[in-house]
């Protein structure tokens, strides 16, 4: 299997037990696991255009911030909310946010 399809299957796995989570009302699961669907998004979004697949949060930023600054809008505004899943209580409103944007950066990454 290719890292396309890797990092494909990755995304719809993290985004369908997010979309799980946030039946269940269990916000702060549901925001992690929509943030690792825009993580694998922008990761396929990145080797689309540059032929790698990024090591880390901080190369994913690097390079999307250099070269892609609509991705880069997208991930630095919801990286705080992943953050904020580990010692605070998210909502709906905000998990519903991230959840559009794991879907907007997977359309971006198909075009």
């Amino acid at each position: 299997m290719g890292k396309k399809e890797i990092l494909l299957e990755n995304y719809q796995e993290y985004f369908e037990s997010a979309e799980r989570a946030l039946q269940m009302k269990k916000y702060n699961a549901a925001a992690t696991l929509f943030f690792k669907a825009i993580c694998g998004a922008a990761d396929l979004f990145v080797l689309q255009r540059e032929g790698i697949v990024p090591s880390s949060h901080t190369h994913r930023f690097r390079i999307v911030q250099e070269k892609y600054p609509e991705v880069y809008e997208i991930l630095n505004r919801d990286f705080p909310f992943y953050q904020d899943s580990y010692s605070k209580r998210l909502d709906r409103e905000r998990v519903e946010m991230l959840k559009e944007d794991a879907q907007t950066i997977k359309r971006m990454a198909e075009n």
